[in-house]
């Protein structure tokens, strides 16, 4: 069980590190773009057409993945001062709930999120004709990252105990 348990620590931890590079990249490219479009607007009188779509599909991406750093380094907000005030057995019971409620709502996440892209297949974005799809596919492949490192963060709080 325990070698399992660092199998999916390590896997946790890779994802993130591939994600942490993607979303400086996707803000860079983002940060490129947006600022090509201001320049471009008020140095030479011209609106870059694309810059726009370009920049909401990154900003989706950006969001998405930003969050899945965020669960992994446990940096979302939390209101935990009731549960502290708990005896140490109630503060496990609701930390597993926690975590299992958490467990099947990124499950949820991604079937639906998969669903949402059959919808989505048919659409196009209207400037540079992106296929839907290929915006919202980051819903279920950060999905499937929010479950892994939730298999991995309650593995990590139960060998706690």
């Amino acid at each position: 069980m325990e070698k399992l348990g660092n199998w999916f620590k390590n896997l946790s931890d890779r994802i993130n590190r591939l994600v942490e590079i993607v979303v400086i990249l996707l803000g860079i490219f983002m940060t490129c773009v947006m600022g090509s479009q201001v320049i471009a607007r008020y140095v030479f009188n011209h609106s870059l057409f694309w810059s726009e779509e370009v920049g909401r599909i990154v900003l989706v991406w950006l969001t998405f993945l930003g969050a899945t750093i965020a669960y992994k380094k446990k940096l979302h907000i939390g209101i935990d001062f009731l549960i502290r005030k708990l005896p140490l057995s109630a503060r496990r019971i609701c930390f597993v709930i926690t975590w299992l409620t958490s467990l099947c709502f990124f499950v949820a996440f991604v079937v639906l999120g998969i669903k949402f892209l059959f919808f989505t297949s048919m659409l196009k974005t209207a400037a540079l004709g992106i296929p839907g799809h290929f915006t919202y596919s980051v819903i279920p492949v950060s999905g499937l990252i929010f479950i892994i490192h939730n298999i991995d963060l309650l593995r990590e709080g139960l060998s706690k105990w």
